[in-house]
Protein backbone atom coordinates (compact mmCIF):
# COMPACT_ATOMS: atom_id res chain seq x y z
CA UNK A 1 0.00 0.00 0.00
CA UNK A 2 3.43 2.02 -0.42
CA UNK A 3 3.14 3.84 -3.54
CA UNK A 4 6.51 5.24 -4.67
CA UNK A 5 5.70 7.85 -7.52
CA UNK A 6 8.57 10.01 -7.78
CA UNK A 7 7.97 13.97 -8.36
CA UNK A 8 8.04 15.24 -11.82
CA UNK A 9 12.10 15.94 -12.40
CA UNK A 10 11.39 19.63 -14.01
CA UNK A 11 15.12 20.18 -14.92
CA UNK A 12 14.50 19.75 -18.99
CA UNK A 13 11.33 21.68 -18.33
CA UNK A 14 13.16 25.24 -19.65
CA UNK A 15 14.48 23.31 -22.61
CA UNK A 16 11.16 21.66 -23.72
CA UNK A 17 9.24 25.15 -23.17
CA UNK A 18 12.19 26.66 -26.02
CA UNK A 19 11.47 24.11 -28.08
CA UNK A 20 7.41 24.20 -27.97
CA UNK A 21 8.37 28.18 -28.39
CA UNK A 22 10.95 27.76 -31.70
CA UNK A 23 8.45 26.12 -33.83
CA UNK A 24 7.01 28.07 -36.61
CA UNK A 25 4.22 29.27 -34.99
CA UNK A 26 3.31 32.26 -32.68
CA UNK A 27 3.99 31.47 -28.97
CA UNK A 28 1.33 30.22 -27.11
CA UNK A 29 -0.82 29.47 -30.41
CA UNK A 30 -1.33 26.15 -29.93
CA UNK A 31 -3.14 26.89 -27.02
CA UNK A 32 -3.54 23.98 -24.55
CA UNK A 33 -1.63 21.06 -26.94
CA UNK A 34 1.45 22.73 -25.69
CA UNK A 35 0.46 22.35 -21.96
CA UNK A 36 -0.18 18.94 -22.91
CA UNK A 37 3.03 18.18 -24.97
CA UNK A 38 5.46 19.89 -22.01
CA UNK A 39 3.53 18.04 -19.57
CA UNK A 40 3.83 14.75 -21.62
CA UNK A 41 7.75 15.98 -22.15
CA UNK A 42 8.07 16.38 -18.47
CA UNK A 43 6.67 12.64 -17.48
CA UNK A 44 8.59 10.99 -20.07
CA UNK A 45 11.99 13.22 -19.46
CA UNK A 46 12.38 13.58 -22.87
CA UNK A 47 12.42 15.83 -25.63
CA UNK A 48 10.74 13.50 -28.12
CA UNK A 49 7.66 12.34 -26.16
CA UNK A 50 6.22 8.64 -27.54
CA UNK A 51 2.97 7.28 -26.98
CA UNK A 52 3.36 3.56 -26.98
CA UNK A 53 0.53 0.76 -26.88
CA UNK A 54 -2.42 3.13 -25.28
CA UNK A 55 -4.71 0.96 -23.33
CA UNK A 56 -8.14 1.65 -21.81
CA UNK A 57 -9.11 -0.86 -19.18
CA UNK A 58 -12.64 -0.93 -18.07
CA UNK A 59 -13.42 -1.59 -14.51
CA UNK A 60 -16.95 -3.09 -13.90
CA UNK A 61 -18.85 -3.61 -10.79
CA UNK A 62 -21.84 -3.39 -8.92
CA UNK A 63 -23.26 -1.13 -6.11
CA UNK A 64 -25.37 -2.48 -2.93
CA UNK A 65 -26.69 1.32 -2.79
CA UNK A 66 -28.32 0.52 -6.27
CA UNK A 67 -30.76 -1.37 -4.81
CA UNK A 68 -32.17 1.84 -2.57
CA UNK A 69 -33.80 3.10 -5.83
CA UNK A 70 -30.64 5.64 -6.59
CA UNK A 71 -30.60 4.72 -10.49
CA UNK A 72 -32.89 5.32 -13.19
CA UNK A 73 -31.94 1.15 -14.34
CA UNK A 74 -31.98 -1.46 -12.05
CA UNK A 75 -28.91 -3.40 -11.39
CA UNK A 76 -28.92 -6.09 -13.98
CA UNK A 77 -27.51 -3.60 -16.84
CA UNK A 78 -24.49 -3.57 -15.47
CA UNK A 79 -23.96 -7.29 -16.35
CA UNK A 80 -25.90 -6.57 -20.12
CA UNK A 81 -23.39 -3.69 -20.68
CA UNK A 82 -20.53 -6.27 -19.65
CA UNK A 83 -21.75 -8.59 -22.14
CA UNK A 84 -22.14 -5.88 -24.73
CA UNK A 85 -18.16 -4.44 -24.35
CA UNK A 86 -17.35 -8.20 -24.35
CA UNK A 87 -19.30 -8.51 -28.04
CA UNK A 88 -17.62 -4.55 -29.14
CA UNK A 89 -21.48 -3.17 -29.48
CA UNK A 90 -21.02 -0.02 -26.36
CA UNK A 91 -19.56 3.32 -27.54
CA UNK A 92 -16.14 2.68 -25.65
CA UNK A 93 -15.84 -0.19 -28.05
CA UNK A 94 -16.60 1.79 -31.16
CA UNK A 95 -14.11 4.72 -30.04
CA UNK A 96 -11.10 2.27 -29.34
CA UNK A 97 -11.20 0.76 -32.40
CA UNK A 98 -11.17 3.87 -34.27
CA UNK A 99 -8.38 5.25 -32.62
CA UNK A 100 -6.56 1.64 -32.53
CA UNK A 101 -6.45 1.65 -28.27
CA UNK A 102 -6.13 -1.63 -26.67
CA UNK A 103 -9.54 -2.22 -24.50
CA UNK A 104 -9.52 -4.36 -21.69
CA UNK A 105 -12.67 -4.85 -19.51
CA UNK A 106 -12.61 -6.35 -15.91
CA UNK A 107 -15.00 -7.96 -14.10
CA UNK A 108 -13.97 -5.90 -10.72
CA UNK A 109 -17.14 -7.08 -8.62
CA UNK A 110 -20.44 -7.42 -10.83
CA UNK A 111 -23.46 -9.54 -9.25
CA UNK A 112 -22.86 -12.29 -12.32
CA UNK A 113 -21.47 -15.29 -12.52
CA UNK A 114 -19.73 -14.82 -15.96
CA UNK A 115 -18.14 -18.08 -15.88
CA UNK A 116 -15.31 -17.47 -18.05
CA UNK A 117 -17.03 -15.13 -20.70
CA UNK A 118 -14.86 -15.20 -23.52
CA UNK A 119 -12.31 -12.00 -23.53
CA UNK A 120 -13.20 -11.08 -19.82
CA UNK A 121 -10.08 -10.34 -17.47
CA UNK A 122 -11.42 -11.86 -14.24
CA UNK A 123 -10.63 -10.17 -10.92
CA UNK A 124 -14.04 -10.11 -9.09
CA UNK A 125 -13.28 -9.56 -5.51
CA UNK A 126 -17.72 -10.03 -4.35
CA UNK A 127 -20.50 -10.11 -6.03
CA UNK A 128 -20.89 -6.45 -5.38
CA UNK A 129 -20.52 -4.24 -2.98
CA UNK A 130 -23.28 -4.06 0.61
CA UNK A 131 -25.51 -1.06 0.55
CA UNK A 132 -23.76 2.09 2.43
CA UNK A 133 -26.87 2.70 3.88
CA UNK A 134 -26.93 0.67 6.62
CA UNK A 135 -23.36 -0.64 6.73
CA UNK A 136 -19.61 -0.33 4.92
CA UNK A 137 -19.33 -1.14 1.29
CA UNK A 138 -16.32 -3.50 1.54
CA UNK A 139 -14.10 -4.55 3.95
CA UNK A 140 -10.57 -3.19 4.34
CA UNK A 141 -8.89 -6.43 3.18
CA UNK A 142 -11.63 -6.16 0.05
CA UNK A 143 -10.87 -2.70 -0.32
CA UNK A 144 -6.62 -3.46 -0.07
CA UNK A 145 -7.49 -6.78 -2.54
CA UNK A 146 -9.14 -4.48 -5.29
CA UNK A 147 -6.76 -1.30 -5.03
CA UNK A 148 -3.13 -4.02 -5.40
CA UNK A 149 -5.69 -6.05 -8.49
CA UNK A 150 -5.59 -2.51 -10.10
CA UNK A 151 -2.11 -2.62 -9.23
CA UNK A 152 -1.46 -5.72 -10.61
CA UNK A 153 -3.32 -4.80 -14.07
CA UNK A 154 -1.54 -1.99 -14.50
CA UNK A 155 1.83 -3.84 -14.42
CA UNK A 156 0.83 -5.99 -17.59
CA UNK A 157 0.17 -3.16 -19.61
CA UNK A 158 3.43 -1.97 -18.50
CA UNK A 159 4.99 -4.71 -19.33
CA UNK A 160 3.07 -4.91 -22.13
CA UNK A 161 5.55 -1.78 -23.40
CA UNK A 162 2.35 0.55 -22.76
CA UNK A 163 3.27 4.34 -21.67
CA UNK A 164 0.07 5.54 -21.69
CA UNK A 165 -3.47 4.16 -19.79
CA UNK A 166 -6.72 5.51 -19.24
CA UNK A 167 -9.65 4.25 -16.86
CA UNK A 168 -13.26 3.68 -17.50
CA UNK A 169 -16.16 1.96 -15.66
CA UNK A 170 -19.66 0.72 -15.53
CA UNK A 171 -21.62 0.14 -12.25
CA UNK A 172 -24.75 0.88 -11.58
CA UNK A 173 -25.37 3.26 -8.86
CA UNK A 174 -21.52 4.43 -8.56
CA UNK A 175 -22.89 7.92 -9.15
CA UNK A 176 -23.66 7.22 -5.45
CA UNK A 177 -20.16 6.13 -3.94
CA UNK A 178 -18.47 8.92 -6.25
CA UNK A 179 -20.28 11.82 -4.76
CA UNK A 180 -19.99 10.60 -1.17
CA UNK A 181 -16.03 10.24 -1.66
CA UNK A 182 -16.09 13.72 -3.58
CA UNK A 183 -17.82 15.41 -0.37
CA UNK A 184 -15.88 13.70 2.12
CA UNK A 185 -12.77 14.35 0.35
CA UNK A 186 -13.36 18.13 -0.34
CA UNK A 187 -16.09 19.29 1.93
CA UNK A 188 -17.94 20.46 -0.56
CA UNK A 189 -21.55 20.11 0.62
CA UNK A 190 -23.24 16.64 -0.67
CA UNK A 191 -26.19 18.29 -2.89
CA UNK A 192 -23.97 20.19 -4.75
CA UNK A 193 -22.21 16.86 -5.43
CA UNK A 194 -24.79 14.66 -6.42
CA UNK A 195 -26.47 14.55 -10.19
CA UNK A 196 -29.01 12.82 -11.79
CA UNK A 197 -26.48 10.10 -13.18
CA UNK A 198 -28.14 7.59 -15.70
CA UNK A 199 -30.45 10.49 -16.02
CA UNK A 200 -33.19 10.09 -12.93
CA UNK A 201 -36.34 12.64 -12.99
CA UNK A 202 -36.71 15.11 -10.39
CA UNK A 203 -38.15 13.03 -7.89
CA UNK A 204 -35.65 10.26 -8.41
CA UNK A 205 -32.85 12.86 -8.03
CA UNK A 206 -34.74 13.82 -4.77
CA UNK A 207 -34.95 10.47 -3.88
CA UNK A 208 -30.71 9.74 -4.26
CA UNK A 209 -30.07 12.71 -2.39
CA UNK A 210 -32.44 11.95 0.80
CA UNK A 211 -30.66 8.40 0.36
CA UNK A 212 -26.75 9.53 0.69
CA UNK A 213 -27.75 11.66 3.62
CA UNK A 214 -29.34 9.01 5.48
CA UNK A 215 -26.18 7.24 4.56
CA UNK A 216 -23.89 9.70 5.77
CA UNK A 217 -25.96 10.24 9.13
CA UNK A 218 -25.48 6.70 9.33
CA UNK A 219 -21.63 6.61 9.37
CA UNK A 220 -20.52 10.06 10.42
CA UNK A 221 -18.17 12.81 8.32
CA UNK A 222 -15.10 9.69 8.12
CA UNK A 223 -11.32 11.36 7.29
CA UNK A 224 -8.90 9.01 6.82
CA UNK A 225 -8.78 7.72 3.17
CA UNK A 226 -9.03 4.09 3.40
CA UNK A 227 -12.12 4.35 5.80
CA UNK A 228 -13.89 6.36 3.29
CA UNK A 229 -12.55 4.52 0.35
CA UNK A 230 -14.26 0.77 2.33
CA UNK A 231 -17.00 2.34 3.57
CA UNK A 232 -18.87 4.53 0.18
CA UNK A 233 -16.23 3.19 -2.94
CA UNK A 234 -16.95 0.20 -5.38
CA UNK A 235 -15.04 -2.54 -6.17
CA UNK A 236 -14.43 -0.43 -9.32
CA UNK A 237 -13.53 2.78 -8.09
CA UNK A 238 -11.14 1.23 -5.62
CA UNK A 239 -9.64 -0.86 -8.78
CA UNK A 240 -9.05 2.50 -10.71
CA UNK A 241 -7.50 4.54 -7.92
CA UNK A 242 -5.16 1.23 -7.29
CA UNK A 243 -4.33 1.52 -10.96
CA UNK A 244 -3.76 5.51 -10.71
CA UNK A 245 -1.51 5.29 -8.23
CA UNK A 246 0.59 2.19 -10.09
CA UNK A 247 0.60 3.90 -13.68
CA UNK A 248 2.21 6.97 -11.49
CA UNK A 249 4.79 4.76 -10.31
CA UNK A 250 5.80 3.47 -13.22
CA UNK A 251 5.99 6.84 -15.02
CA UNK A 252 3.36 6.45 -17.29
CA UNK A 253 0.53 8.88 -18.19
CA UNK A 254 -2.97 8.80 -16.84
CA UNK A 255 -5.98 9.55 -19.24
CA UNK A 256 -8.80 10.81 -16.18
CA UNK A 257 -11.96 10.20 -17.84
CA UNK A 258 -15.27 11.35 -16.06
CA UNK A 259 -16.75 11.92 -13.18
CA UNK A 260 -16.33 7.78 -11.53
CA UNK A 261 -12.95 8.31 -12.68
CA UNK A 262 -12.03 11.81 -11.74
CA UNK A 263 -13.18 10.77 -7.42
CA UNK A 264 -11.10 7.61 -8.20
CA UNK A 265 -8.24 9.72 -9.13
CA UNK A 266 -9.18 12.43 -5.99
CA UNK A 267 -9.10 9.34 -3.74
CA UNK A 268 -5.35 8.48 -5.30
CA UNK A 269 -4.55 11.64 -4.65
CA UNK A 270 -5.03 10.98 -1.09
CA UNK A 271 -2.77 7.80 -0.97
CA UNK A 272 -0.29 9.72 -3.01
CA UNK A 273 -0.30 13.40 -4.18
CA UNK A 274 2.48 12.60 -6.48
CA UNK A 275 -0.07 11.15 -8.75
CA UNK A 276 -1.45 14.47 -9.95
CA UNK A 277 1.45 15.35 -12.05
CA UNK A 278 0.83 12.62 -14.32
CA UNK A 279 -2.59 12.79 -15.26
CA UNK A 280 -4.71 14.06 -18.14
CA UNK A 281 -7.77 15.19 -17.91
CA UNK A 282 -9.83 14.00 -20.95
CA UNK A 283 -12.84 15.54 -20.57
CA UNK A 284 -15.76 17.37 -18.28
CA UNK A 285 -18.83 15.53 -17.87
CA UNK A 286 -22.55 16.49 -17.89
CA UNK A 287 -22.84 15.33 -14.09
CA UNK A 288 -23.67 17.70 -11.97
CA UNK A 289 -20.91 17.31 -9.32
CA UNK A 290 -17.72 17.19 -11.97
CA UNK A 291 -16.91 20.43 -12.74
CA UNK A 292 -16.86 21.33 -9.10
CA UNK A 293 -14.69 18.61 -8.70
CA UNK A 294 -12.34 19.35 -11.39
CA UNK A 295 -12.03 22.70 -10.07
CA UNK A 296 -11.18 21.82 -6.83
CA UNK A 297 -8.33 19.96 -8.67
CA UNK A 298 -7.30 22.48 -10.51
CA UNK A 299 -7.50 20.57 -13.46
CA UNK A 300 -8.60 21.38 -17.06
CA UNK A 301 -9.86 19.33 -19.08
CA UNK A 302 -9.31 19.05 -22.73
CA UNK A 303 -13.31 18.76 -24.10
CA UNK A 304 -16.21 19.72 -23.17
CA UNK A 305 -18.70 17.88 -25.29
CA UNK A 306 -21.64 17.24 -23.08
CA UNK A 307 -21.03 13.79 -22.47
CA UNK A 308 -21.94 12.02 -19.44
CA UNK A 309 -21.76 7.82 -20.46
CA UNK A 310 -18.18 6.69 -18.42
CA UNK A 311 -16.87 3.19 -20.04
CA UNK A 312 -13.59 5.44 -20.71
CA UNK A 313 -15.23 6.88 -23.61
CA UNK A 314 -13.62 10.71 -22.74
CA UNK A 315 -10.37 8.92 -22.59
CA UNK A 316 -10.67 7.53 -26.00
CA UNK A 317 -12.15 10.54 -28.03
CA UNK A 318 -9.47 12.71 -26.09
CA UNK A 319 -6.66 10.29 -27.36
CA UNK A 320 -5.83 12.07 -30.56
CA UNK A 321 -5.65 15.55 -29.19
CA UNK A 322 -2.86 13.97 -26.94
CA UNK A 323 -1.67 12.70 -30.09
CA UNK A 324 -1.48 15.49 -31.75
CA UNK A 325 -0.16 17.31 -28.92
CA UNK A 326 3.06 15.02 -28.84
CA UNK A 327 3.39 14.96 -32.72
CA UNK A 328 3.93 18.65 -33.20
CA UNK A 329 6.28 18.64 -30.81
CA UNK A 330 8.34 16.14 -33.03
CA UNK A 331 7.66 16.37 -36.20
CA UNK A 332 6.95 20.57 -36.47
CA UNK A 333 9.46 22.28 -38.09
CA UNK A 334 11.64 24.72 -35.90
CA UNK A 335 12.18 28.73 -37.25
CA UNK A 336 15.19 27.63 -37.57
CA UNK A 337 15.32 24.39 -39.43
CA UNK A 338 12.49 25.76 -41.97
CA UNK A 339 13.99 28.99 -42.79
CA UNK A 340 11.21 31.11 -41.22
CA UNK A 341 12.35 34.31 -39.68
CA UNK A 342 11.81 34.71 -35.84
CA UNK A 343 11.08 37.94 -34.39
Amino acid sequence: MNWNIAPINREIEGELQQKIDLKTKPIGALGQLEHIALQLGLIQQSLNPELRNPQILVFAADHGVAKAGVSAYPQEVTYQMVMNFLNGGAAINVFARQHNIQLKVIDAGVNYNFAGADGLIDAKIDFGTKSFVSEPAMTQAQCIAALNEGGNLVEEAFEDACNIIGFGEMGIGNTSSASMLMHLLTNIPLRDCIGAGTGLDNNGLERKRTVLEVALDFHGKKANPMDVLSTFGGFEIAMMCGAMLKAAELKMTIMVDGFIATSAFLMASQFNREVRDYAIFCHKSQEKGHTLLLDYLNAEPILDLGMRLGEGTGCAVAFPIIQSAASFLNDMASFESAGVSNK
